[in-house]
């Protein structure tokens, strides 16, 4: 058997021979038209682009007349937008087109200079003629199977469509391309092979990569929740930080050590970011790990059957009425988990706060948190005065989450009998700005400090 054919077409004259039948788009088998106008949007950016279209995979009888089998939705997109006045929506991303605008001189002398084009909620028609003869002139690529009939077309369309495509989270999973990398390597961390119920087909389907941005996305941007994966994804891609997965992915083998067989169940596909979360509030709270695997064991046996929230609903009752990802739902749950948990830990919900500093500033500094809690009001004390003298009031570094490594270092400036008031001024001064981890923010600034000394001493030599 011959192999097949290469050809290729313009653009323009592609469409004609499909508007005239020559190119058959109509073949028995053939499935109807199916794509979104995104779908479409994106279609035409990519001509207008002359970026790369797949070939188009035709059938040829022995009479000549050609079939599509594989590129029927792409023939029929371009058909649209070239002949059937399709607007492009408003929903496009990426809508602005460079282009070289030709220009006449009173001589009449030709010439080319930059120019742009917002394709939104424009039809061919509205188009600059530049940006018409690229689209007319674009040229696609078609592969041609010879000496076929009905019977080998609908093969050849069975063979070409043999895919599943992408569903809405392998396909939001695209627009967080700055982190996509280290979401992949998350994936394949112990936690969400072991620890969670997620099955093999849920994570084929994207689902493990939803969980880590619902998670990072309700940690550290709640704020702005976005409750479809799509726009979290492009929030994160935006927003988010390397610091923070830094943070989320040590969280995840911390829960490797203890979730166990019997609570696993826990972390599904469903409420998984809501559990990471709670355990992100729990790492606060200067208690052992294992104390959480208590709570979990007693919160499945006992509070998830028994205990209800404020409006009297069983934590699996909140989402009956709205959706899972629907930020009130959300919210609620998390208030009634963090609740329950501070009663099993027996921490007073105002302690809380303030008990997270001192475990945090404890940690650090390998000492144990009784003996910062003796001197907490000291240490708070001596920061507000020397935020005060130092730093200006419009700085981030004043900010309440990055108190704890500040706090840290007032900390360490008593312990080691060391004065901070001229480093904090030099240091403020070059720095606006703060690490997430607070914990790697502090070991930035001690080091620093430590420099800032040592560069000291010697000018004093």
């Amino acid at each position: 058997m011959a192999r097949p054919r290469k050809k290729t077409y313009t653009l323009d004259m592609y469409l004609k021979k499909n508007s005239r039948g020559e190119i058959d788009n109509k073949a028995d088998v053939q499935r109807n038209f199916v794509w979104t106008n995104e779908q479409i949007n994106e279609l035409i950016a990519t001509v207008l682009t002359d970026d790369y279209i797949p070939p188009i995979i035709l059938g040829e009888e022995e009479n000549s007349k050609l079939h599509i089998v594989d590129g029927g939705c792409r023939t029929a997109a371009l058909r649209k937008f070239r002949e059937m006045n399709y607007k492009v929506t408003s929903a496009i991303e990426n809508s602005l087109i460079f282009y070289k605008k030709k220009v006449k001189d009173e001589d009449g002398n030709v010439t080319y200079e930059d120019a742009v084009f917002d394709i939104k909620n424009k039809t061919y028609g509205k188009l600059p003629e530049e940006l018409k003869d690229k689209f007319d002139e674009y040229q696609i690529e078609t592969v041609i199977h010879e000496n076929c009939n009905s019977h080998k077309i609908s093969k050849y369309i069975k063979r070409y469509n043999n895919h599943v495509a992408m569903n809405t989270d392998q396909r939001a999973f695209t627009y967080l391309d700055r982190f996509a990398g280290r979401i992949r390597k998350i994936v394949d961390s112990r936690f969400f092979i072991e620890c969670n119920c997620c099955s093999e087909k849920d994570k084929i389907k994207g689902a493990v990569e939803r969980i880590i941005i619902e998670s990072v996305m309700c940690i550290y941007h709640f704020d702005n929740w976005k409750n479809q994966a799509k726009a979290a994804s492009k929030y994160l891609n935006q927003n988010a930080s390397e610091e923070e997965f830094d943070v989320f992915e040590s969280n995840l083998h911390r829960l490797e050590d203890i979730i166990t067989d019997d609570i696993k169940e826990i972390f599904n596909k469903k409420n998984s970011f809501v559990f990471l979360t709670l355990f992100d509030r729990f790492t606060k709270l200067g208690v052992r790990d294992c104390k959480f695997a208590d709570f979990l064991r007693e919160f499945n046996q006992n509070f998830r059957k028994t205990r209800r929230n404020k409006n009297g609903l069983l934590f699996d009752e909140i989402d009956r009425e709205l959706s899972t990802k629907d930020k009130q739902v959300i919210t609620d749950k998390l208030e009634m988990l963090e609740e329950l948990m501070l009663q099993f830990l027996k921490i007073e919900k105002e302690d809380s706060a303030i008990k997270d500093i001192e475990a945090f500033a404890a940690h650090c500094l390998g000492m144990e948190t009784e003996d910062v809690m003796t001197d907490m009001d000291l240490y708070n004390d001596s920061l507000d005065a020397l935020l005060e003298k130092s730093v200006k009031v419009d700085s981030e570094l004043r900010n309440k989450e990055n108190r704890p490594s500040l706090l840290a270092m007032i900390v360490y400036s008593y312990r080691e009998d060391k004065d901070l008031d001229d480093w904090t001024e030099a240091y403020a001064k070059h720095h606006h700005t703060y690490l997430i981890d607070q914990k790697k923010n502090f070991l930035h600034m001690k080091e620093d400090f430590e420099g800032y000394c040592g560069r000291s001493e010697q000018s004093e030599q």
